[in-house]
């Protein structure tokens, strides 16, 4: 195990309930990945709320871990790279433009990480939310990989720039788009200021809350709660009816819990 002075792994530990070995072996990797994706919530709440978004390790280990909140694909990896790199893997941070619900073409604003587990290179994401992958995806191409009900694969295409696709209804899906190229925090940084401050970031505009689970995803966008369970199933959603149902939602399909009367700006 690696020393990160500034990680409480055991606090991180005992927030995603994973209690399997410490050691750099790729069953370790997909315990802590399920563990993790499916305990943590992608939320944006704080932004909504008109608060910063810290960057920095004891910020987002206090938030997601103290505090027993969620965050964004930023918050969310860059904590998770932490961890894997205490249990001794290699951890390479990559930025994406996201392609999923969209044909434009869309700067750099999603990370992600290249890991390396036993001689072998795996893609671990934890922060795309309902989309999002439960465990990591080898990083071979057009290896088709089934996480529960969900399938996904990684495909390759010129630059050389590569493709993380879901299959739903019989057909593939662009989730993002990455090249090799490693991130740099302060690449982060900016990128983190635009979507939590930009009057046209879709984090400004719509409060989003979603939490994968190997039986159904729960996805929260404003008031309409979608439950996800996968190929072949319809889409179950109902529009909540006020700001205190939508506490409620929160604390009991998300377990993010907030005082009586907090309101979100959207």
């Amino acid at each position: 195990m690696t020393d990160i002075p500034e990680l409480d792994l055991t606090a991180y530990l005992q927030r995603t309930d994973y209690a399997g070995d410490i050691a750099p072996t790729h069953a370790a990797l997909a315990a802590l990945h399920l563990a993790h994706a499916t305990r943590i919530p992608f939320e944006n709440l704080d932004i909504l709320r008109g608060l910063p978004i810290a960057l920095d390790l004891p910020g987002i280990q206090d938030k997601l871990v103290g505090r027993r909140r969620g965050g964004y694909c930023f918050e969310h990896n860059l904590l998770f790279a932490a961890v894997l790199r205490a249990f001794g893997f290699g951890v390479t941070q990559l930025a994406a433009r996201v392609r999923y619900g969209t044909t434009a073409v869309l700067p750099r604003t999603h990370m992600l990480l290249l890991v390396e587990a036993e001689g072998e290179r795996w893609l671990a994401d934890v922060g795309f939310g309902g989309e999002g992958l439960l465990l990591p995806v080898p990083f071979v191409v057009g290896a088709e990989v089934r996480h529960y009900a969900w399938s996904y694969r990684v495909i390759e295409e010129a630059g050389p720039t590569w493709v993380l696709q879901s299959s739903r209804d019989k057909a593939w899906h662009d989730l993002y788009a990455f090249t090799l190229e490693p991130q740099q925090i302060v690449d982060y940084e900016v990128v983190n200021h635009y979507l939590s401050t930009h009057p046209n970031s879709r984090f400004v505009q719509t409060l989003t809350v979603q939490l994968p689970g190997p039986q159904k995803r729960m996805i929260l966008r404003n008031r309409k709660l979608v439950e996800d369970r996968g190929a072949g199933v319809k889409l179950e959603s109902r529009t909540l009816a006020d700001d205190e149902e939508l506490l409620r939602v929160l604390q009991e399909s998300f377990d993010l819990e907030f005082p009586p009367g907090t309101r979100f700006v959207r």
